[in-house]
C-alpha cells in the first residue's frame, strides 16, 4: 500500500503543478511534472492523471487541430477539460488556448476560422483562436448543452432542457413548497442516473458571430426529447445544405409506448415556418440516427427493428430531392457507429467493430464498395472519431489496450501518423504491456477470438494468476479499448495475465453471432466463457488455479451465473452493477424495450417460451445452492438501469450462503463509477480482492485472514450455548489460496 499512496500524492502534486503552469506556448505535455513509481509500474493514480484528448475540429484552412484534454483531479474530486491547438503537421507540440475553472468543451471553429466558438458553463462563447478575447454570447435561461451552427453561419440550433409532466408536490399543490415527493402516473419516470423532472429540446436561433438571438423551441409544447437520452447529444442535429432547416432526432412516443420502442425518426424543421414540416424516415421502424448533410443528400445510421437496441446499424442515404433511401451497407455484414461524409461526397466514411478491433471504413456512395482504411486486421488499434480533410485523409483519434487517445492522422493505404503527444511523458516511465490473439474453438465449432493482455516483462516460464474478464452490454464490443474502469494494461501490470473472450453476442463478428445471445443469456454466450477458460488453463504461463471473473453490467451478470455453475473454474468472482435476478430487473429497468427483447417478456406470460425458458435457465438466482466461491460486488446507488438493490440481493444470498464476499457501494455513482476519488475506492477494493484470493502470500491476503480470525474469535464468543436458526450455509467451499483454506 505504500505504492499507492506514494504514487497518489505525486498524482496530485502532477495535476496541480499542470493547473498552474498557465495556458500558454510553453506548456507542452512533455514537460509537464508526472507522477512516477520506482518500480515503473503502472497504477491507478497513474491512470487516472492521464489527459483524456478528444473531440478534433480540423480549422477551415486545413492547417490546424483544436481539441480537447480532459485531466482528473483527485483532491478536488472531478475533472476539467481545456482546450489545445496542434499544426496539422505535429512538428510542433500542443499548446492549451485555455486554462480555466471549468470546462470548456464542444469547440469548434466559426467565422473562416477567425474565432473559435465554445460551451463555458452553460452559455455559449467566443474567443480568438489564441484563447484571448473570451466573450459571453448567450444568455439562455435553463443553460445550454450543446449547439451547431449553421454552415453560412448565421444560426444556431442549442440543446436545452424543459419541464417535464407534472410529478412534484407544487405542480399540484403550490403552497405545499417544502413538501417532497414524486407523483407518478406513467412510465419512463427515471432514466439512467435521474428521475425525469426535465427533457432536452433543441433550440434555434439567429446568430450574428458575437450575438445569440431569441431562440424558438423546435419542440414547443411537447414533452418529447431530442436529443434521445441518455446517450444524445449534437450529433442527433443537422442543418441542411442551404442553412434553412435543421434535422433533428426523435422519438416521439411517451409513457408506456416510449418505454417498449426504440422507433426514433429524422425529422425536418423549416426555421422560416417555425414548425416540423417532414418526418424523413417515417416507416423505417428501429433507430434512426447520427443525420450527416452533403448538399442535398442525408446520410444516416438506420435499424431495422422496432424494441432491439442491438440491431445491425446500417448506413443510407436519403436523397432529399426525390424522397429516395439507399441502404449502402445491404450487403455488408457488419454494424456501423459513426459516420462522415468526404470533401467531394463520393464517400461516407465509418466505424465499426470487426473482428476484434475497431477500424476506420469508407462506403462507396455510388458502388456500394466497402473498403478499410486503417491497416486492417492486424492494426490491433480502436479508431474514436472521423474528421475527413483533402486529399483522402482523417483527423482521428486512436487507442489501445497499451495506450489512451491520441490525435493520428490517416491516409488510405499508408500507415496512420501520430500528431499529439500528451501522454507520451507518463506512457515512457512505466512498463509497458504485451498483447495477443488467441482462436479458440467454441463447443459448437466455431472460432472465436480471445485477447490476451500479458504482464510487463512477461516469462514465458513462469505461472501467472489471470484475470477473465466478462463484457458488459451484452451487445458491446471486447475490441482495444482503453477503459479507466476496467482497464487491461492496469490488471496486466498488477501481474495478471489478462483474458478477454469475444464471446457470442458482440458485434464484430457478423449479425448472428451478435444477435445469438438474445432470450439465450445461460446458453452459447457461458459455454464459450467456459470454451475460453479451459483453453487458457492450457497454457503452460497460465496459474489454472488462480484465475478470477470479472465484469460489469452483463459482464457482472455473467459472473453471477457463473458463480452457480462453473464447475470450480475459477478461484474467485467480483460483479459490478450486474443482473442477479432477471425477474425483478424485467420490472426494476427504465428502457423496457431491452428487457423485452433480451429476455423475451415477463415472468407471468405462463405460455410465453421464450420468457419462460430465460427465467428458468438463465436466472442467476435460481443458481445460488451451487455459489462456493468468494465473491465480491460493487454498484453505484445512483444506477436505474440495474437497480443497485441486483447487488444487495447478491451480497445478502453470498452472506446467507457462507461464502466469502464483500459489498462496495456507491451512493453518488451511477452505473458507472465517475468521479477521481471514488474510482481510487473502486481500483483499491478491486485488487486488493483479487490478490487476496489469487495471490498466495500476498499483503491483501495477510490481512484479510487476520480479518476473519479476529472476527472468528469474536462469533465463538458471541454463539456460546446459542444456536440462531438460519438457511443452510455452503459446506464446501472453493478456495484455492492456501494461506486461506
Amino acid at each position: 500500500m505504500n505504492r499507492f499512496k506514494t504514487t497518489f500524492m505525486a498524482s496530485l502534486a502532477a495535476l496541480m503543478a499542470f493547473a498552474s503552469n498557465g495556458g500558454n506556448e510553453a506548456t507542452s505535455p512533455s514537460e509537464s511534472p508526472i507522477p512516477v513509481t520506482n518500480d515503473r509500474t503502472f497504477t491507478p493514480e497513474i491512470m487516472l492523471s492521464l489527459g483524456r484528448v478528444g473531440d478534433p475540429q480540423v480549422s477551415p484552412d486545413g492547417k490546424q487541430i483544436l481539441f480537447s484534454v480532459n485531466y482528473q483531479n483527485v483532491e478536488e474530486n472531478n475533472g476539467n477539460s481545456d482546450l489545445w491547438i496542434i499544426d496539422i503537421d505535429g512538428k510542433k507540440p500542443a499548446k492549451t488556448i485555455t486554462n480555466t475553472p471549468s470546462s470548456e468543451n464542444n469547440a469548434v471553429w466559426i467565422n473562416n476560422g477567425e474565432k473559435i466558438a465554445f460551451l463555458y458553463q452553460g452559455q455559449v462563447w467566443i474567443m480568438n483562436p489564441d484563447g484571448t478575447n473570451r466573450q459571453q454570447v448567450s444568455n439562455f435561461k435553463n443553460g445550454i448543452d450543446g449547439f451547431v451552427i449553421s454552415p453560412d453561419g448565421n444560426k444556431i440550433v442549442m440543446i436545452s432542457n424543459v419541464k417535464y409532466g407534472k410529478t412534484l408536490p407544487t405542480d399540484h399543490y403550490p403552497e405545499l413548497d417544502k413538501a417532497n415527493a414524486r407523483i407518478i402516473d406513467d412510465m419512463m419516470y427515471k432514466h439512467w442516473d435521474e428521475w425525469v423532472t426535465e427533457v432536452p429540446h433543441p433550440f434555434v436561433a439567429d446568430f450574428t458571430g458575437n450575438f445569440v438571438g431569441e431562440a424558438t423551441d423546435i419542440l414547443e409544447g411537447t414533452e418529447y426529447e431530442s436529443p434521445m437520452k441518455p446517450w444524445g447529444g449534437i450529433e442527433s442535429l443537422a442543418w441542411t445544405a442551404d442553412s434553412k432547416q435543421v434535422i433533428y432526432v426523435c422519438r416521439k412516443k411517451s409513457g408506456k409506448d416510449y418505454a417498449y420502442s426504440t422507433n426514433s425518426d429524422l425529422y425536418l424543421y423549416d426555421v422560416a415556418q417555425g414548425k416540423t414540416v417532414k418526418n424523413l424516415t417515417e416507416g423505417m421502424m428501429g433507430y434512426d440516427t447520427n443525420p450527416r448533410v452533403y448538399k442535398d443528400k442525408v446520410a444516416f445510421l438506420s435499424m431495422e427493428h422496432d424494441g432491439y437496441e442491438a440491431d445491425k446499424n446500417r448506413i443510407f442515404v436519403l436523397d432529399m430531392k426525390t424522397g429516395a433511401k439507399t441502404d449502402l451497407t445491404e450487403n455488408w455484414d457488419y454494424s456501423a457507429d459513426d459516420l462522415a461524409w468526404s470533401p467531394d461526397g463520393k464517400f461516407i466514411y465509418f466505424l465499426a467493430p470487426y473482428q476484434g478491433t475497431i477500424p476506420i471504413f469508407r462506403v462507396n456512395v455510388d458502388s456500394k464498395k466497402v473498403e478499410t482504411v486503417t491497416p486492417g486486421i492486424d492494426d490491433w488499434h480502436d479508431y474514436a472519431a472521423l474528421v475527413p480533410i483533402k486529399g483522402n485523409k482523417l483527423i482521428t483519434l486512436r487507442h489501445s489496450y497499451a495506450e489512451p487517445n491520441e490525435l493520428f492522422i490517416v491516409e488510405m493505404g499508408k500507415q496512420p501518423v501520430k500528431l499529439s503527444t500528451i501522454n507520451d511523458n507518463i506512457l515512457s516511465q512505466v512498463d509497458d504491456v504485451t498483447m495477443r490473439k488467441e482462436i479458440v474453438k467454441t463447443t459448437d465449432g466455431k472460432d472465436m477470438t480471445v485477447w490476451v493482455v500479458l504482464p510487463p516483462n512477461f516469462d514465458p516460464n513462469k505461472k501467472y494468476p489471470s484475470i477473465f474478464f466478462c463484457e458488459g452490454g451484452p451487445q458491446s464490443p471486447v475490441s482495444q479499448f482503453f477503459s479507466y474502469r476496467w482497464n487491461f494494461k492496469l490488471m496486466a501490470s498488477q501481474g495478471y495475465v489478462v483474458i478477454a473472450p469475444n464471446r457470442r453476442g458482440l458485434p464484430g463478428f457478423g449479425t448472428e453471432w451478435n444477435a445469438q445471445i438474445s432470450r439465450d443469456y445461460g446458453g452459447q454466450n457461458m459455454r464459450d466463457y467456459m470454451s475460453a477458460a479451459n483453453y487458457m488453463k492450457q497454457q503452460s504461463y497460465i496459474d489454472g488455479e488462480r484465475m478470477g471473473a470479472v465484469g460489469a453490467s452483463y459482464g457482472g451478470y455473467s459472473v453471477y451465473w457463473l458463480a452457480g455453475n462453473h464447475n470450480n473454474t475459477f478461484a474467485c468472482f467480483l460483479a459490478h452493477a450486474g443482473i442477479f435476478n432477471l425477474e425483478a430487473q424485467y420490472l426494476e429497468t427504465e428502457e423496457m424495450w431491452f428487457t423485452q427483447w433480451d429476455l423475451g417478456g415477463p415472468v407471468w406470460e405462463k405460455n410465453n417460451a421464450d420468457a419462460q425458458k430465460t427465467y428458468r435457465e438463465a436466472n442467476p438466482i435460481n443458481f445460488v445452492e451451487n455459489w462456493n466461491t468468494p465473491i465480491m460486488i460493487t454498484a453505484g446507488e445512483l444506477d436505474y438501469r440495474i437497480v443497485f438493490t441486483q447487488a444487495c440481493q447478491a451480497f445478502n444470498a453470498a452472506q446467507i450462503r457462507g461464502i466469502p464476499s464483500r459489498m462496495v457501494l456507491f451512493p453518488e455513482e451511477n452505473h458507472w463509477i465517475l468521479r477521481p476519488q471514488n474510482a481510487l475506492v473502486w481500483h483499491r477494493e478491486f485488487y486488493k480482492w483479487l490478490d487476496t484470493w489469487l495471490k498466495p502470500g500476498s499483503e491483501a491476503a495477510k490481512a484479510y485472514k487476520a480479518e476473519q480470525d479476529a472476527k472468528a474469535k469474536i462469533k465463538a464468543e458471541e454463539n456460546k450455548g446459542q444456536e440462531t436458526p438460519m438457511p443452510e450455509t455452503q459446506k464446501e467451499l472453493h478456495i484455492t489460496n492456501p494461506d486461506l483454506k
